[in-house]
């Protein structure tokens, strides 16, 4: 039976850096297609998501949003990654499976379930649409760079690079092909991790999803073949259509975890152009009492202007009492803290001089973008790559180094910020970087016309294939 309709279910990895952008693209989807989206989250973010949007958003006049249960209690913790990774596994299957029968079941629906878009860490999503016979695309958050380490695990094995379980066995840097940037061993993915447990497990999940993913009819990156044509070329089979930017498309953005403050902008107009530093962490990293301070002191002593990004969640022992005393009165007015800010709308702030990032991918790009220079401080994952990327590769930032305990310390903060501020070509180089990738997403460039392909693959009834 044609389907006049497409209607497709979206999966993401439940965190926050793996929703925003299938969001985004989900809304493309519907601009562009006018299907049905049914955006399926876990419980625990279905409920921030939900509490996170404004009075005047209508994201849930365009997309159905509904949720299933992640396996874990309200109260359990969900930065334990192996805990939440296994709970998935158990549990979330049989429930997206209970979702996809009740739409196909339901007569309001004019259409069933045509398409699986899922994340490609949630390759038993892809797995449930091989098994239902029901289109299916695999969609990487991430640096294309990263999942090419991943689909590389098998030859890094043989090579001799890592071992069955994850550890390195060799730690020079390597290169996965003659024409991608060389990549050390310790900084990917799954060696971020000092539990040896959890490198196995991310092994073995790697592993799943890679064989999953094979039954892909599509997967798509957020990414352009003008930030890593190496990875691009290595793998052809990776599609990339981004960045996904609402700056680029849709003017707005929506799968917040927590309510953005936008009265930040309002300061930001009052600042010069070029002058204000931004520090923002994302939704997963952690710091110290004693990083946390330093990196205050650190911002105190450069003398710049700073619009600073501090969730409630991110100092180990939180509040006010953890910034250094007296240190709000001696900042002033200068120097601006927001529980969670409109980062795309800030990062397009003639304001903005340097983003002082944790380098996840979804930051990367925005930054990127908007021709933002950076200041990098990864904290796990693929960000300590992204780093690679941004500082030796484009060489739009600069790295901190830790002192013998550990720790950036604030004399290390304020050199950075110096130099960044001093050095008239890391701007200059990002701006360039910003006008390839924006030309990408535009008419006739590179990921305009890969993502007009993959529309047309959606729009085209599968007994037409």
């Amino acid at each position: 039976m044609v389907q006049l309709i497409p209607h497709i279910a979206v999966i993401p990895y439940p965190a926050q850096g793996h929703v925003l952008p299938l969001m985004e693209l989900s809304l493309w989807l519907v601009k562009e297609l006018s299907c049905k989206i049914t955006f399926v989250n876990s419980e625990f973010n279905h409920k921030r998501v939900i509490k996170a949007l404004s009075e005047n958003d209508d994201i849930q006049d365009k997309i159905s949003l509904v949720s299933i249960p992640d396996g874990l209690g309200p109260d359990e913790d969900r930065t334990d990654l192996k805990k939440l990774t296994e709970s998935i596994n158990q549990v979330m299957p049989g429930k997206l499976m209970e979702v996809i029968n009740m739409i196909n079941s339901n007569e309001s629906y004019e259409n069933g379930v045509s398409c699986v878009i899922a994340d490609e860490n949630m390759g038993w999503a892809l797995g449930l649409a091989e098994k239902l016979n029901i289109r299916r695309v695999a969609f990487w958050p991430a640096a294309a760079a990263t999942l090419a380490s991943f689909f590389s695990i098998s030859k890094l094995i043989d090579d001799g690079i890592i071992d069955s379980d994850g550890a390195i066995l060799r730690a020079q840097g390597i290169k996965l092909s003659a024409n991608m940037p060389i990549m050390n061993p310790s900084d990917f993915s799954w060696a971020t991790f000092p539990d040896p447990a959890m490198r196995k497990m991310i092994m073995e999940l790697v592993a799943y999803n890679n064989e999953r993913v094979k039954f892909a009819d599509w997967i798509i990156c957020n990414s352009a073949k003008e930030l890593e044509p190496g990875a691009f070329a290595m793998f052809p089979q990776m599609s990339p259509i981004g960045p996904l930017l609402a700056s680029n498309r849709l003017g707005s953005s929506a799968g917040h975890f927590w309510p953005e403050d936008s009265n930040c902008l309002k300061w930001l107009d009052q600042q010069p152009h070029n002058s204000v530093i931004y520090i923002a962490f994302g939704s997963f990293t952690i710091l110290d009492l004693t990083q946390f301070q330093e990196l205050a002191l650190g911002l105190e002593s450069s003398k710049r202007r700073f619009l600073w990004v501090v969730r409630e969640d991110l100092i180990l022992d939180g509040g006010d009492s953890a910034y250094p005393k007296g240190f709000k009165d001696r900042v002033g007015s200068r120097g601006h803290i927001v529980k969670w800010a409109p980062q795309q709308k800030v990062l397009a702030h003639p304001s903005i001089a340097c983003f002082l990032s944790h380098c996840g991918w979804n930051s990367t790009v925005e930054s990127v973008s908007n021709g933002v220079p950076f200041l990098c401080w990864p904290y796990f994952a693929d960000q300590l790559f992204n780093q690679s990327y941004i500082c030796d590769v484009w060489k739009v930032g600069l790295g901190f180094n830790k002192n013998e305990f550990g720790v950036i310390g604030k004399e290390e903060v304020k050199n950075k910020v110096d130099k960044i501020f001093g050095d008239e070509t890391f701007k200059e180089r990002a701006l360039d970087l910003q006008a390839k990738v924006n030309s990408s997403v535009k008419e006739g460039g590179n990921s305009n016309k890969m993502f007009g392909k993959f529309i047309d693959w959606i729009k085209t009834p599968r007994g037409s294939i």
